[in-house]
Parts: structure tokens; sequence; C-alpha cells
């Protein structure tokens, strides 16, 4: 076992703080790949040699580390690689990490009486389609005739699935700049339920992203939304702009489809995140010119507002679904 996928589960205060928690994986080992808003894959073949511990240990030392430097406790699965690693995350609870042993037998073992969905990659609607013709586990997809499963998801798909659902894991851990990023929390008080309020922590959300990207002279290229629950479960949903972007009003347009698109009903929210992807310097960034005066008005509004804001702080100016009640 040599990979690791861990969850950290900082407070909603600090849920913003990946980079630091990550700065303490690199401590272990530079091959570490964030897995935002929460997560990251650490890769410790070279780090079992050098402590001379192996990868369950070198987890016990992580989760130690976490909670005396940062207080934020953490959950590990381990495997030989990174498929492996994140579905044994999902068995994993605080205190034991989850692991499966680099042997053949025992990761067929495991992966027998998986649901179709618990492996990363597979959508819904791969699930449902192969779900119809009774394939709804991992050991009867590892046991279906190839031929069948191309003729139901295609030749590709159909042909890495079936590697996957054997335990062939050909995935790697690519190490990235979670820098490249800026993120963002909204927690409630308490569990809430009213879209408005979420909706307002969404414009909220984007207006503080999309003041300080240009307050970095940056842009964005894509937004990550996370909504986390009362039982501490979340769903993630990223969305790649139209173009790369540091406008608020865009910002949030995005924000609100990819939360419409949960169809959330009476969900209990204990908080939401945006967090701002592939960042790039503004002066580089391509802007579509338009003949909209209304556009070009919002524009100009938006850089006084930056100023004013400047100058006498974050709340100077808001946008009219903000004012006069907290985010």
């Amino acid at each position: 076992m040599t990979i690791l996928c861990v969850r950290f589960q900082p407070p909603p205060a600090n849920e913003a703080d990946l980079p630091q928690l990550l700065g303490m994986l690199e401590e272990f080992t530079p091959v570490v790949q964030a897995l935002p808003p929460d997560g990251a894959l650490a890769d410790l073949r070279g780090a079992e040699r050098y402590f001379r511990r192996d990868a369950v240990e070198l987890a016990s030392v992580i989760r130690v580390r976490s909670l005396a430097l940062h207080g934020v406790d953490c959950v590990i699965g381990a495997g030989p690689g990174p498929m492996l690693a994140r579905m044994a995350l999902r068995d994993a609870v605080p205190g034991v990490t989850c692991t499966v042993p680099d042997e053949p037998d025992a990761i067929a073992e495991f992966l027998a009486d998986k649901p179709l969905a618990a492996l990363p990659g597979v959508g819904t609607a791969t699930a449902r389609t192969l779900g119809d013709y009774g394939l709804d586990t991992l050991g009867r997809v590892a046991a279906a005739p190839l031929s069948t499963l191309q003729r139901l998801i295609g030749a590709k798909p159909g042909r890495e699935l079936r590697e996957k659902a054997n335990g062939i894991d050909r995935g790697r851990v690519v190490p990235n700049a979670v820098s490249r990023s800026l993120a963002t929390e909204r927690p409630f008080g308490r569990d809430e339920l009213d879209p408005d309020r979420h909706r307002r922590a969404l414009l909220s959300a984007a207006e503080e992203i999309g003041a300080r990207l240009r307050a970095l002279e940056k842009v964005c290229r894509t937004l990550t939304l996370t909504v986390r629950y009362a039982d501490r479960s979340a769903t993630t949903r990223s969305r790649t702009l139209p173009e790369p972007t540091a406008h608020s009003p865009v910002l949030t347009r995005a924000a609100y489809g990819m939360y419409e698109a949960l169809g959330l009903q009476r969900a209990r929210v204990r908080a939401i995140a945006l967090r701002a992807e592939g960042l790039d310097p503004a002066d580089q960034a391509s802007h579509q010119l338009t003949f909209d005066p209304v556009d070009e008005k919002v524009r100009r509004i938006e850089e006084v507002a930056d100023r004013a804001r400047a100058k006498f702080g974050p709340r100077a100016v808001m946008p009219g679904g903000l004012g006069g009640r907290a985010a």
C-alpha cells in the first residue's frame, strides 16, 4: 500500500485551509495531488523507504500532525493505486486507516460487493444503464464478457470499466498546485433548509471570489461549488466558464447554475464553498467584446466599487441582495 487518500474534516470556519494542510502532507512526500475542497492523494513510495515505515504507520503520523498542528481530524484510505485508495476512503472512519492489500485475491474480495457507483469516474447514467441489465456490482461487472460491456456503454469505456472492476489501477498521483486557486466558505449557524439563504450565501461567496481575483489581477477558468450537508457528506460540482474571468456577475451566474442543477429539496445544508481554479494573469486573458452598454456599465461600476472597498472596507459596497443582513 503506497497511496493514501486523505479527506480532512476541518470545522466550518477553517474549510478553506487546504493549502496549509497540503503543505503538511508535503513534509512526507512531494508527490501530492490536491482533491479540492478538502482532500488529497499522496504517493508514499519514496517516503516508506526514507522513513522506514509503511503507509499505514505514516498515515497515523499524518493524522496526529494534522490534529496537533491544525486542529483538523482526517479520514484516510490506503491502497496500491489512487483508485483503490479513494475507494478505501469511503469505508474509512476517523482514527482507523482503511486499507486494500496489494494482493489480487484481496483486491477482488474488496471490490466484489461494491455498488458500481462506488467506482471513481462512474456516473449515475452509466450505473443506471448497467444496472438495468443486472450489472449493479463491481463483481458482476468484472465477470461480465467484455463484448457485453462494450455494447452497452462503448468500446473504450467498457474496456476501462472492466479493468477497474478487476482491480487494475492505471492511475497515478499527479502533483498539482492548489495555490492556483482561491476558495471561500459560507458556513451556516445551523443546518439551513431555506434555498433563499443558500442563494444569498452563493452571491456573497461569488462577490468575494471576484473581488479577490481582481485585487490579485487574476482571472479563473473554472468555478467549483461544494455543498456540505448535516451528515458531513458533500456534493461537489465544477463548471468551466465560457472565458477566463474575474467578473462577479459571471461567477454568480455560474454558481447559481450549479446549485440549481443539484435539485436540492429540503436539504439540510451546513456550509457552501466556492473555489476559483485555473488562475491566470488578467492581462494575458482574452475578453469577448460586446456591444451591450449594460455589460460595460456593470464592469465600470465594479471597478468603482473595488476602489471603494479598498479604501473603506469590504462591506462598503455590496449587492442589493446582501444589504441589511449578514451573509
